[in-house]
């Protein structure tokens, strides 16, 4: 009779996350997926140099979010499992945590810093303004994604980034289009930030206040120490991955120049495509995977992973082989040479998802220092061969680099997995295989570039046919699942 019983809450559990898992990743391929379509306009509407810009500016704001928390919004996913009861107050005395760190780092570094810091990231009063303001919101807003994902609750989730994704990319639009049309165009930078920062900071903080009025407005010392010991150590890997997320983008701009960050920038816009596919799926994945680890159903975790890992390497190929055309729709002519950064770059990113395994499992088992290392490893490694290569080599070395980057850390975290559990989760081995194959074949793909455009097309709709012949059985058992 147990057995029956355990047969029976494992299909429940995995109907209940792979029901919530599509819808999640389906909207949020929708929502995110709005910003990706704005590009074409957003490069149409600024100078290649002011691109370059807002996203260098973007990615400081991607860098300093995780540092001034502290990172402790990483924790919720655990702590799932070890405060059941008082999970809401946990949030809620976190995210104070974290309100009362990011306030003391900020009005320090404005009394004694603000101008350094200011002509160090390249950012006028307003900029400086709106990125304070965005480092509260948006960190609000991260707690509440991994409550939600962690709860197999999406439809908050969904509405709260449709609310706010929509409004930010039409007035940021709008405000470009007048400011152009109005001659403005040395403010066309401040007009996008205040148009798209806008709504997204009103929105974290609303959900900041609701999330403090769930849980309580508690001081928890016992919350407050789980916490910095689970995320201290997870700082040095955010930051790691942020790094080397942004890196590319700052080293071109300081070595070479905001034109030549604008095209980079644009390469890896198409590499944000598979980037959505990947954080959507993962974050419906990983609480699943969670749940199996609490469990101790090991074993059935290789087949799903090699599955979703066969299937974004297609994804990346489909990038690669449609790159000239991705770039023309992205941002015209003048940004044609990106289109030879686009093989490397999604590669680079199906590296990272490829760790993602590896890192999830060492943060289950409370071992974030393993994760910590490898990513710090990966990072000077990096950094490293950012400044070598993009000074001698130029502004394109930069995104092989950080590919190779993303396979060292693939590896390290792997190999630490195994330290970690005693025994494999997921196939290493399997993982390196993997990866060398799509390195290859998305390379040799760029040999097409000089083939009549055509005949690229009719080689994407062949490999897409056999994919989706492979992949339809499997489909059509999801959809009657989402039917009954």
């Amino acid at each position: 009779m147990n057995d029956i019983n355990k047969t029976q809450e494992k299909k429940a559990l995995n109907k209940k996350a792979t029901i919530a898992g599509i819808f999640y990743i389906f909207v949020q391929l929708l929502v995110r997926g709005i910003s990706f379509i704005a590009t074409p306009i957003y490069s149409r509407l600024v100078s290649k140099a002011q691109y370059g810009e807002l996203r260098v500016f973007e990615s400081w704001l991607s860098i300093l979010v995780p540092i001034l928390s502290l990172s402790m919004y990483k924790s919720v996913a655990r702590a799932k499992y070890d405060f059941r009861e008082d999970y809401a107050e946990y949030i809620s005395s976190v995210q104070g945590l974290s309100y009362l760190i990011i306030s003391i780092s900020y009005l320090f570094v404005t009394l004694f810093f603000r101008e350094q810091i200011k002509n160090f990231i390249g950012i006028n009063d307003l900029l400086y303004v709106f990125m304070i303001l965005y480092t509260y919101s948006h960190a609000s807003f991260l707690y509440f994604q991994a409550r939600e994902s962690q709860m197999l609750r999406y439809k908050q989730s969904v509405l709260l980034s449709t609310f706010t994704m929509v409004p930010a990319t039409l007035l940021s639009i709008a405000l470009l289009y007048l400011g152009n049309r109005k001659g403005a165009l040395d403010e066309l930078v401040n007009l996008r930030v205040i148009g798209y920062y806008t709504p997204q900071i009103i929105c974290g903080l609303l959900v900041a206040f609701l999330m403090f009025r769930q849980g309580g407005f508690s001081i928890n010392k016992k919350y407050w120490k789980y916490a910095v010991l689970f995320s201290l150590p997870l700082i040095p890997e955010t930051l790691s991955i942020l790094i080397m997320n942004q890196a590319d983008k700052i080293m071109i701009q300081k070595l070479v120049g905001n034109e030549f960050t604008g095209v980079f920038s644009l390469a890896a816009t198409i590499s944000f495509i598979i980037w959505i596919l990947e954080d959507a799926t993962w974050h419906a994945f990983m609480p699943w995977l969670f749940e199996k680890l609490d469990r101790g159903e090991i074993d059935e975790i290789q087949k799903p992973w090699d599955y979703l890992a066969s299937v974004f390497g297609f994804f990346s190929w489909a990038l690669v082989i449609l790159a000239p055309e991705l770039i023309y729709i992205m941002g015209g002519k003048k940004y044609s040479e990106a289109v030879y950064l686009v093989a490397p770059m999604v590669t680079g990113t199906l590296f990272r998802m490829f760790s993602y395994s590896f890192t999830a499992i060492e943060n289950y088992q409370r071992k974030t220092t393993y994760c910590a290392l490898g990513s710090a490893i990966a990072m000077l490694t990096n950094l490293s061969l950012n400044y070598i290569m993009i000074s001698n080599y130029g502004y394109q070395a930069a995104a092989y680099t950080t590919a190779f980057s993303y396979f060292v850390l693939m590896v390290i975290q792997g190999f630490f997995e195994k330290k970690v559990c005693g025994t494999r989760c997921v196939s290493l081995k399997k993982t390196i295989l993997m990866s060398v194959l799509f390195l290859m074949i998305n390379e040799l793909t760029v040999l097409t570039y000089s083939f009549v455009p055509y005949i690229r097309w009719i080689i994407f709709v062949i490999a897409a046919s056999l994919v989706m012949w492979y992949l339809w059985p499997k489909i059509i058992k999801i959809l009657k699942e989402l039917r009954r």
